[in-house]
C-alpha cells in the first residue's frame, strides 16, 4: 500500500498489546518516507543521534537524514527488528547506521 491509497481509503486503527509496540507487525506497514524525494547532501559528514529511530516518526527521521548524507545512529527501546530494518533502510543510503538498545530516560543508561 503506498502513500495514495492511505489517503484514498484511510488507514486502518491498529492495536497492539504491549507498547513499545513493533512495527513489523503492522498491517499495512507504516509509510515512513517519500520515495520519490532525493537528498542533496545537506548534512553529508555530519552525525546524528536519533531517539526512537527504529520505528515511527524517529525512522522517517533517520532515513530523511541518510538520505541528506548524515551518519545516524540511533536509540530504541528493545524492538531489534524493528531496529535492523531501520539500520537496513538507512545504510542503502550509502551512510553508516549505528544502533544503541536502552532507555535514555533510565539514569543507568548512561
Amino acid at each position: 500500500m503506498d502513500l495514495r491509497d492511505y489517503l484514498t481509503n484511510g488507514i486502518p486503527r491498529q492495536t497492539q498489546d504491549q507498547q513499545p509496540g513493533s512495527e513489523r507487525e503492522m498491517n499495512p506497514a507504516p509509510i515512513f518516507e517519500d520515495e520519490s524525494y532525493q537528498g542533496s547532501g545537506k548534512l553529508k559528514g555530519k552525525v546524528a543521534l536519533i531517539t526512537g529511530g527504529d520505528s515511527g516518526i524517529g525512522r522517517a527521521v533517520s532515513v530523511a537524514y541518510a538520505k541528506e548524507g548524515a551518519h545516524v545512529a540511533i536509540v530504541y527501546l528493545n524492538e531489534h527488528e524493528d531496529a535492523e530494518d531501520t539500520q537496513k533502510r538507512v545504510e542503502q543510503e550509502g551512510v553508516k547506521c549505528l544502533t544503541i538498545a536502552g532507555d535514555v530516560g533510565d539514569e543507568a543508561f548512561f
